[in-house]
């Protein structure tokens, strides 16, 4: 059975980090994020995997390579001149996917879900296809996910936040709704429903119009950990959250003066930071310096050179400023 890795997108919310490589293509405690995927699928047998490609295509290349180093065999598919969406992502690997069941993994993601048990449900049910679904705990800004008996019945809204009343209202059912973690076994058989050469996603192309039809769509319901990080927020959460307890990530050719305070910090590659410089809960990218006396605190920081070069800043991206030769953008009060 193959796996398909998707990491086409633009990381426009993860925006300057994405200036010069795509989303997946970000480190991520030592490693690109997709080599995470890549080594999480492999675990579960997946050895012969498709990755679809569309922005800073290089950078994943580079990341990832022939997929030697992370257990798997890569196929890559890229998506010109147009970005395809996930269901037009299948159709431009559809040459590779389908003569088999196959499993779809964002390449955003850290968890550690057991897909083995997913494939089983998928097995038992039937289905043309199961989703793999978790509990919205947080109520995160996640469109909720209609179940019953096993099998899809369809997408509601955004999960909605809870009020603190509501929280303490014991006579409310407070059952979590469920989310759609990126992961999905399908068969073959999804290729008809999904036209050529165009651009499509999946839920419009093919899940809304397969319910319609009747066909059977199972759930596999999982409390797993299950990250994603699509947001600078959430990357730096995350990050923090899977250092335990270490205060500083630094990668290759770092220089710190003996005099900085650093703390709850990821920096990436050449950084250099100067003396009675503070920083706290920060992102610092490559080859950024940090000045003697500069104080930064929930930031990401990147060399402000790359976002003047750059020909547009995304309309998701979070707004920043110019200091000097850093671009500075303030992670406070996100939501």
């Amino acid at each position: 059975m193959k796996a398909m890795i998707l990491a086409a997108g633009f990381g426009t919310r993860l925006f300057p980090l994405t200036i010069d490589r795509t989303k997946p293509a970000i480190p991520f405690l030592g490693k690109p994020l997709v080599g995470y995927v890549a080594e999480y699928i492999a675990k579960f047998g997946f050895q012969d995997v498709v990755v679809n490609l569309h922005h800073q295509p290089e950078s994943v290349k580079k990341s990832l390579g022939d997929g030697s180093n992370f257990g798997v065999k890569i196929h890559y598919t890229e998506e010109i001149p147009n970005i395809l969406g996930t269901a037009g992502a299948l159709d431009n690997a559809r040459n590779l996917l389908e003569n088999d069941t196959f499993v779809i993994v964002n390449g955003k993601l850290i968890t550690d879900i057991d897909i083995s048990a997913a494939v089983e449900t998928h097995r038992k049910s039937g289905a043309i296809a199961t989703m793999v679904l978790k509990p919205n705990i947080k109520r995160e800004k996640f469109t909720e996910v209609n179940v019953e008996n096993g099998y899809l019945k369809g997408f509601g809204d955004f999960a909605k936040s809870l009020s603190a009343m509501e929280i303490k209202d014991t006579s409310r059912d407070l059952t979590a709704p469920l989310m759609f973690t990126g992961i999905h076994i399908l068969e073959p058989q999804v290729f008809d429903y999904i036209p050529r050469g165009v651009y499509s996603d999946i839920v419009p192309t093919f899940y809304n119009p397969a319910l319609k039809k009747g066909e059977k769509i199972a759930v596999h319901i999982t409390d797993a950990n299950w990250f994603e990080l699509s947001t600078i927020p959430r990357y730096l959460d995350v990050s923090l959250e899977m250092m335990n307890g270490t205060s500083l990530l630094a990668g290759e050719n770092c220089l710190i003066s003996g005099r900085a305070v650093v703390k709850d910090t990821i920096m990436w590659d050449n950084v250099s930071i100067g003396d009675d410089a503070h920083l706290y809960r920060t992102i610092i990218a490559d080859d950024v310096k940090i000045l003697a006396g500069e104080h930064f605190e929930n930031a990401a920081i990147v060399r402000a050179e790359m976002v003047r070069n750059c020909e547009e800043i995304p309309e998701k991206a979070l707004k920043g400023y110019i200091q000097g030769e850093n671009y500075i953008v303030p992670l406070i009060d996100y939501v």
